[in-house]
């Protein structure tokens, strides 16, 4: 059901995404963001805002922190899932794998190498304290107009 937490945690995350996707653009390889991907990020935070931080709203000022670094794990999850099944189906069209079954294997081992890219300083702390502060809010706004 939608309530005022979900739609300001689904809008906070989604911001996130975006701007997480932003930062990390200039370290990717050339020609490996397409036309979506900022929108893809935004999409995959404003879905885990909604269902994970927002239907949690309410709980807590405490367990605002556990929901918020919820729905950031959620949301990068997702998004390096799709990135990473992305560039499989772009290298399988290719015929740069044998099998299909190379080709899933693939996708793990772009899991992994697309991740890297998030270990950077400034990345790691606008996501956490991004993702801290999301959280506080959705719980203020939860409170405010249950």
């Amino acid at each position: 059901m939608p309530t005022a937490a979900r739609l300001f945690a689904g809008l906070l995350f989604a911001g996130l995404g975006y701007y997480v996707s932003v930062l990390v653009v200039p370290a990717l390889p050339e020609g490996t963001t397409g036309l979506y991907f900022h929108l893809i990020s935004a999409a995959c935070g404003g879905l885990s805002g909604w269902i994970v931080a927002g239907g949690r709203a309410g709980a807590g000022y405490v367990a605002a922190f556990s929901y918020g670094l919820t729905a950031m794990v959620v949301m990068v999850f997702w998004a390096l899932l799709i990135f990473s099944s992305h560039e499989m189906i772009i290298r399988s069209l290719r015929k740069m794998y044998p099998e299909p079954t190379r080709a899933l294997e693939a996708v793990f081992g772009l899991f992994v190498e697309y991740g890297q890219f998030l270990l950077t300083p400034q990345i790691l702390v606008l996501l956490v304290g991004g993702s801290l502060l999301a959280g506080l809010l959705v719980e203020a706004v939860g409170r405010r107009w249950p």
